[in-house]
């Protein structure tokens, strides 16, 4: 196995898709690739073929580089729930839940984990493309790294720095990156590149030869702003505001303070004749929407006092009452109910709190959790639907004698009586092509769906076309090191 790390200068610096760029680049060169990211922090996950989970980037990946995503992609996974604390998951499975205070204590335990993953896709690849996260830069946070120069360094994996010119400051970004390091740490990074660059890239000659000059690393070029990423599944919910398919079918989805597993609006964002729209806190919910979406959330119940605080409980009364139409999915499916229980205070303080009334069901939050792909057929169409469950509670009530789907002969959700209100635990759903086209035409348009899968892949491909274009890409997969068996 020979292995490449992508480390960044900072957070949304593109190390995401720089590395799915580079697996499919890799993977069209007839190598075996595999995506890995040590440690990510993230509420919108991937279920994985073996039951685990991982972070949604990964996942995008491991399809980029033409195989099934599995928990040792990314070995370690934080969640986080409050302002303070996450839960963390180690090789797809939660281990604990801690404080960030805490967390840097219980790190020097996981490196083990890592390395275990990161030697298991030696077994399956013959390339890995690792990804960093933050920046090494955050020199206090160095002792037991586990997600940058730690790893690095305990796998012997070269690194290549990519700095962000779009926020400004990239030669300090590169040269400041290189005077904070200490000796042992620098000498991992064989080279840089510069990310998301608007504009004539000979405008930045002098600069990337002062880079090279302060810093003594070879330069792997300087990659154009990709407009297109727009249209690959968003890591972060703020990356939902990118541009979509535009359209007069208005749909609206509340923005949770602990939005998880927003992926389902990836689908809707780019389909003809839908505008997707985020309501953001401070916002209320525009009149004019068909759909009201009420997405999946890390704490239920704090979401459901979010939602109540921003008035959008009033504004849902007001949009049933002009005959529209919402769908819960996850979280939201168990805040449209009348009752949420959570006795064993698995998301908070035990206690319970009064749902939103707008179905007939009530949910029990338990120990267990479910992870699970999942196919099934929609009820009202009887097409196929594909999707996961990532979920704790149960959810039961009259309504549910009225299934959103079937899964393996067992109904699935709830919808009311009229049909207009519509809650279920199953995630992806909407990347059923068919499913999705039939969905929106209940609502009102007739432009149909689209492709999604086939336009994610037909994005990879372009993505990889301009990595091969403006990088040197065959020196960075030549400098990828074998590591010792």
């Amino acid at each position: 196995m020979r292995a490449l790390m992508i480390q960044g200068t900072g957070s949304n610096v593109g190390k995401s898709l720089l590395v799915a760029g580079l697996c499919r680049a890799a993977r069209r060169r007839g190598i075996v690739v595999a995506p890995f990211k040590p440690q990510n922090m993230s509420n919108n996950a991937a279920v994985t073929a073996d039951g685990g989970e991982i972070g949604r980037a990964q996942a995008l990946q491991a399809l980029a580089a033409g195989l099934e995503p599995i928990v040792h992609m990314n070995p370690v996974l934080l969640k986080p729930e409050s302002e303070t604390g996450a839960q963390v998951i180690v090789q797809g499975k939660r281990r604990t839940t801690t404080r960030a205070a805490d967390y840097a204590a219980l790190k020097a335990g996981l490196m083990a984990s890592v390395l275990e993953s990161f030697n298991h896709l030696g077994t399956i690849a013959d390339l890995v493309i690792v990804e960093g996260a933050g920046s090494p830069a955050e020199v206090n946070l160095r002792a037991n790294d586990i997600a940058n120069m730690g790893f690095a360094r305990a796998a012997g994996v070269p690194v290549i720095l990519a700095g962000d010119i779009d926020r400004g400051g990239v030669i300090a970004q590169l040269v400041g990156t290189r005077a904070v390091l200490d000796a042992a740490d620098a000498a991992m990074i064989q080279g840089f590149l510069i990310n998301k660059f608007r504009g004539d890239p000979a405008l930045f000659e002098e600069g990337y030869r002062q880079i090279e000059a302060r810093t003594g690393w070879r330069g792997f070029g300087v990659l154009p702003h990709f407009p297109a990423a727009a249209r690959l599944p968003a890591e972060d919910a703020l990356d939902l505001e990118r541009a979509g398919a535009g359209g007069t079918l208005r749909i609206a989805c509340l923005a949770f303070s602990r939005i998880a597993n927003f992926d389902d609006l990836d689908p809707l964002r780019l389909s003809p004749g839908v505008d997707l729209t985020m309501v953001r806190p401070g916002q209320a919910i525009p009149g004019d929407c068909a759909l009201v979406i009420l997405p999946g959330s890390k704490s239920t119940r704090g979401d459901l006092a979010f939602l109540r605080r921003q008035g959008w409980d009033i504004d849902l009364a007001g949009h049933v009452r002009r005959g529209g139409h919402v769908l819960g999915i996850c979280g939201g499916y168990q805040m449209l109910g009348r009752r949420i229980a959570d006795p064993l205070g698995i998301e908070g303080p035990p206690g319970e709190e009064a749902g939103l009334g707008l179905l007939d069901v009530e949910t029990v939050m338990t120990e267990d959790k479910r992870l699970t792909r999942v196919t099934g057929n929609h009820v009202a169409s009887g097409l196929a639907v594909d999707g996961y469950e990532i979920h704790i509670g149960r959810t039961e009530g009259p309504d549910r004698a009225r299934p959103f789907a079937h899964v393996a002969g067992a109904a699935e959700g709830a919808t009311s009586a009229d049909g207009r209100i519509i809650g279920s635990y199953l995630h992806g759903l909407f990347t059923a092509d068919d499913f999705r086209a039939a969905f929106l035409a209940m609502l009102g348009t007739a432009a149909g769906g689209g492709r999604y899968g086939a336009l994610v892949e037909e994005t990879l491909d372009q993505l990889a076309d301009h990595l091969e274009r403006h990088l040197d890409v065959g020196g960075l997969l030549a400098l990828a090191r074998a590591q010792p068996a």
